[in-house]
């Protein structure tokens, strides 16, 4: 029989086949169950069992023996009453006994309407399916295993519980699927495992963990570890029922972007990283003191190289075990959904490493990957790139984006390196990629998957975003799929990142010279619904810190950086923020450390905090300055082409019942005094905010809090003020009635 279920005609001989036993004992039979376990013979049954190691194998039916015959090395064989119901009693030469049940008296897990839609590769949840699930199966515990491994000649479960030895557990195919399944009784969570495959031809691959498995080992190990999923006991359902208010394009949006590894470590305790409990405590409590509306976690999935920082991961599935194992992850998310903090998940679609042990070749071919090195291996990166368009891959990713969605009550994914997966010439010179159908650069499957994705995970997911980071000019990244976009909610504003950083790390006598550095981003700011992001790509690498980018003497340098984050978070589009640059840390981030926690003690860094803390506050509870961040009824310039002076200044409006912000920056190390400025309405201006503020560090220079507009038009405006500026700073007013 070739779909994998129990053989009826021609029944089994009541001998063996020698050649069948043969390849049992060698590990090399392709139809396992076709042999092993139970099959009629006549009213009674023909049992074959193989367990190498055993002297003597009787089969226990109702308590009473019946003894198999040894008829290969290790393998037994003979006739048992008519009946499933047995268990096997085993003894070695030495006398050691032991009794078990027997893998191969178990009929298939996987349904009728589960084999369907995994050969389709349709099936959405394919968590519930592949991978190691602990279950009661027949009415006995124990857990079960399935994966796609179609080109595989045999594919078996090892660890521990059979000595890693691939000829004790081989799986049983499903036919047209490619899937191997087996349920091995008393396997518990806990276990060890991975996958020994011969490819096509025979031949032994390296022992694979689980593609879909739910946890690993502790790296440098890499086995997977059967982990019970199920049962988490959420109590969150407030959070919810209401996240779609927390992540619509409305919305305010402040995100902290954090690696869980070095955000905080224990130095007393081998300098380990926070677990997920902790961080369930502290991680959580200063994202919502320090007012971010989210926090997003680089990769969790589980990842080899702790130099990847998670961008390499081999387990999709897995929460990685560096900080504790899926439902203390489970743990982090419902506190922050209880704090009022959302959680976005970096996620990496666009490609893995090539450790042994991972996606790559994994039954023998390039089964995940493209074949050909121009179309799926990564240069810049030395990993390898997923055939989009083979169904099947395609659907184990979109599936994997529902299970965090799903499983976790994750919030929001942001899709790394989009760039990379748009385009087949991406970091590639002529000749070293494969074009479209079409001739041309596009990556058709790629956008196929993208677009699928998004599909699947609103449609399917109440209340969700999904953030592409995207740093192109290709079109309609977070339009709707059906209005030929690819669906993201929003987008990486990366040239927004590069132009402004650009502009305020120079000397400002220099800075008239690149004035339209820091409009530009107006040009094209309503085009997506854009994210401004300082990410951690800005402090690694050799970059610098923040800090350390801008210009001038120390004081200098604090005000640059307070200045800089007045203009982003007055700037249309949503917030994002790497750890440690909320407090201005002094060194580039190492990944291997921690973020520097006494300096930001220290007065000057504690400002800048203070001003985060504030600019989150005021721009979370000012419809001006979030409610249209994507739209361009939400802005309009006042001042946009003062280069001698370096000032901007601009008007933000939410909608025509709340009352307008007007920011102005001033980005050299000079005071404007009695600066005279438009403003659209007369009467009295409010400051809500001036980031040179002593409890900034500041110098605590402004306008007393308040200025009166006259009806004197200036910059197009129907009044005007006039104010003083203070140098390197941002103010913000907003109508004193308001």
């Amino acid at each position: 029989m070739t779909d994998g279920t129990r053989s009826t005609a021609p029944g089994p001989r009541a001998t063996l086949d020698p050649a069948a036993a043969a390849s049992i004992a060698a590990g090399t039979h392709g139809d396992p169950f076709a042999v092993l376990g139970p099959h009629p013979f006549g009213e009674r049954m023909l049992l074959t069992v193989f367990e190498p190691g055993a002297d003597t194998v009787s089969a226990l039916v109702d308590g009473a023996p019946h003894a198999l015959a040894q008829v290969a090395p290790g393998v037994f064989h003979g006739e048992i009453p008519a009946t499933r119901d047995y268990r096997l009693s085993c003894e070695a030469p030495a006398g050691e006994a032991w009794e078990r049940d027997d893998p191969y008296r178990f009929g298939p897990v996987l349904g009728e309407m589960d084999e369907y839609l995994l050969a389709e590769g349709k099936h959405q949840r394919i968590w519930t399916v592949l991978g190691a699930h602990p279950r009661t199966h027949e009415g006995i515990d124990g857990t079960s295993f399935a994966v796609w491994a179609p080109n595989a000649s045999r594919v078996s479960v090892v660890g521990g519980f059979n000595q890693w030895d691939g000829r004790r557990n081989p799986m049983r195919k499903r036919g047209a699927t490619g899937v191997w399944e087996i349920f091995i009784p008393g396997l518990a969570e806990g276990e060890a495992y991975k996958y020994e495959l011969l490819d096509a031809s025979g031949a032994v691959l390296p022992l694979k963990a689980d593609p879909v498995g739910f946890g690993s080992e502790h790296p440098p190990e890499n086995a997977s570890i059967i982990r019970d999923i199920s049962g988490y006991g959420w109590d969150d359902s407030a959070w919810m029922e209401s996240r779609n208010r927390h992540n619509d394009r409305q919305a305010p949006i402040s995100i902290y972007e954090v690696h869980l590894g070095s955000w905080k470590r224990r130095a007393d305790e081998g300098n380990r990283s926070l677990s997920y409990k902790e961080a369930a405590i502290e991680l959580v409590d200063y994202a919502r003191d320090m007012g971010f509306t989210h926090l997003e976690l680089l990769p969790v999935s589980e990842y080899p190289f702790d130099g990847s920082w998670g961008y390499q991961p081999v387990g999709l599935f897995a929460p990685t075990i560096r900080h504790g194992p899926p439902h203390e992850f489970r743990d982090l998310v419902e506190a922050a959904h209880e704090a009022g903090l959302g959680v976005i998940l970096d996620w990496v679609p666009g490609h893995f490493p090539t450790d042994p042990h991972g996606l790559g070749r994994f039954d023998g071919t390039a089964l995940y990957e493209h074949a050909d090195p121009r179309e799926g291996f990564h240069q810049d990166w030395s990993t390898l790139i997923y055939n989009y368009g083979r169904t099947e891959v395609a659907n184990f990713l979109v599936s994997n984006a529902l299970y965090w969605l799903e499983e976790y009550h994750v919030d929001g994914l942001r899709v790394d390196a989009v760039a990379s997966m748009l385009y087949r010439d991406y970091s590639r010179e002529a000749g070293e990629w494969i074009p479209n159908k079409d001739g041309g650069r596009e990556n058709y499957e790629a956008i196929a998957m993208l677009r699928d994705m998004n599909v699947a995970t609103y449609g399917m997911v109440d209340g969700i975003m999904t953030v592409a980071e995207e740093s192109t000019a290709f079109p309609g990244v977070s339009s709707p799929v059906d209005a030929g976009g690819l669906g993201f909610g929003f987008k990486w504003n990366m040239g927004w990142m590069n132009d402004t950083l650009a502009y305020i790390a120079r000397d400002p006598i220099y800075r008239r010279h690149h004035h339209h550095q820091m409009t530009f981003g107006l040009h094209y700011a309503f085009s997506e619904n854009f994210i401004l992001p300082i990410s951690h790509d800005e402090v690694v690498h050799g970059k610098g810190s923040l800090l350390q980018r801008m210009p001038g003497n120390d004081w200098e340098r604090f005000a640059n950086l307070r200045a800089y984050f007045g203009f982003m978070w007055g700037h249309p589009g949503k917030k994002l923020l790497f750890m440690g640059c909320e407090f201005a840390q002094p060194a580039e981030w190492n990944h291997d450390g921690q973020l520097d926690w006494d300096a930001a003690a220290q007065p000057p860094h504690a400002g800048i905090a203070r001003l985060v803390r504030d600019l989150n506050r005021v721009y979370t509870e000012t419809p001006a300055l979030h409610r249209l961040d994507c739209m361009p009824e939400g802005f309009q310039w006042i001042e946009a082409n003062d280069a001698d002076r370096s000032v901007f200044a601009w008007i933000r409006r939410g909608d025509g019942e709340t009352p307008q912000v007007v920011v102005i920056c001033n980005l050299t190390p000079l005071e404007q005094s009695g600066y005279r400025l438009g403003l659209p309405e007369p009467g009295p201006w409010r400051e809500i905010l001036n980031s040179d503020a002593e409890s900034y560090g500041g110098g605590g220079r402004g306008n007393m809090g308040t200025t009166e507009a006259t009806t004197d038009p200036s910059h197009g405006q129907p009044a005007s003020a006039q104010l003083y500026l203070p140098p390197l700073s941002c103010i913000m007013i907003t109508p004193d009635g308001g």
